[in-house]
C-alpha cells in the first residue's frame, strides 16, 4: 500500500526575491495593493503625487512588519520624472538584495466629472496627459527593466464599459490604458511577461466617499451580485492573485473587479 505524500507547505510568500513598483500607492486601493504585495515577501517601492506623509507612514507600516519599501514622489503628467522614479526603485532593489523589477502596478491616476458641451480642451488634455500617458510612460519604463516572466498590472474602470454621464475624458483616458496593456501583452509575451487590467467597481475609498452621496453608494451596492461595494482589499487580493509566480497562462485580458455589477 502506498503511504499518502503529505501536501507540501503552502508558500505564504509567494513574491519573495522580487521587486514591485506600484504607482499611486500612498493612499486607498494602491496603499491596500502595496501593503499586500509587501506582505507577500515583495520589496516595494510606491509612488505618490502629493501626500508624502502618507506614503512615509505606509513604509514605516510596512517596515515594521518586517517588509521592505521605499517611497518616491512622481507626477504622471511629467515625463522626465519618470526615469528617475525607475532608476530610484533599481537602486531600492538593488540594496535590498532583489535582482531589480519583476511587478508593476500602474495605479496612480485622477478622475475628473464634467459634460461634454462644457469640457474644455485643457481638462482634456490634463487628464489624457495624467492618466493615458501617463501609464504609457509607467509601462514603458517598466517593460525597459521587468525580469523575464514579470507582472505588469493596470488599473481601469467599468465606466468604459458602462460610462455614466461626465465622464467623456476619464473614461476615454482610462480605455487608452485597456488597449495599451493588451498591445503591452503581445509584444513582452515571448518573455514569459503577463499584462492585466483590472476593471474597478465603485470601490470604497476617502475619494468615493467624498465625491458620492451615501444614496447613491447604496444603490450602486443594491446592484452587484454580492450586495456590498468593493474593498481596497478585495483590488488587493486581486493583484496579489494575478502577479502570482503561477498565474503565468493569463494575459491580456481586462478583469472586472466589481462584485458583479456588470
Amino acid at each position: 500500500m502506498t503511504t499518502p505524500t503529505a501536501p507540501e507547505p503552502r508558500n505564504t510568500q509567494p513574491l519573495s526575491g522580487q521587486g514591485a513598483l506600484i504607482t499611486g500607492g500612498s493612499r486607498g486601493i494602491g496603499r491596500a495593493i502595496a501593503a499586500r504585495l509587501a506582505a507577500d515577501g515583495a520589496v516595494v517601492v510606491i509612488t505618490y503625487a502629493t501626500d508624502h506623509a502618507s506614503a512615509e507612514t505606509l513604509v514605516a507600516e510596512i517596515t515594521a512588519q518586517g517588509g521592505r519599501a521605499r517611497a518616491v514622489q512622481l507626477d504622471l503628467a511629467v515625463p522626465e520624472q519618470f526615469d528617475r522614479v525607475f532608476t530610484t526603485a533599481d537602486q531600492a532593489f538593488r540594496d535590498a538584495g532583489v535582482d531589480g523589477l519583476s511587478v508593476l502596478v500602474a495605479n496612480a491616476g485622477i478622475m475628473a466629472q464634467a459634460p461634454i458641451d462644457e469640457l474644455s480642451v485643457d481638462e482634456w488634455d490634463r487628464i489624457m496627459a495624467t492618466n493615458a500617458r501617463g501609464a504609457f510612460l509607467t509601462v514603458q519604463h517598466g517593460a525597459r527593466r521587468l525580469r523575464d516572466h514579470g507582472r505588469i498590472i493596470t488599473m481601469s474602470t467599468i465606466g468604459t464599459a458602462w460610462p455614466s454621464a461626465g465622464e467623456a475624458a476619464y473614461a476615454a483616458s482610462k480605455a487608452a490604458i485597456e488597449q495599451i496593456t493588451r498591445v503591452a501583452s503581445r509584444e513582452l509575451g515571448h518573455r514569459g511577461i503577463t499584462a492585466n487590467t483590472v476593471s474597478l467597481g465603485p470601490t470604497e475609498t476617502d475619494l468615493l466617499r467624498a465625491g458620492a452621496p451615501p444614496e447613491a453608494l447604496d444603490g450602486a451596492a443594491a446592484m452587484t451580485a454580492l450586495g456590498r461595494i468593493g474593498r481596497p482589499s478585495d483590488v488587493a487580493d486581486l493583484v496579489a492573485l494575478l502577479v502570482h509566480p503561477d498565474n503565468g497562462w493569463m494575459t491580456g485580458q481586462n478583469i472586472h473587479a466589481d462584485g458583479g455589477l456588470t
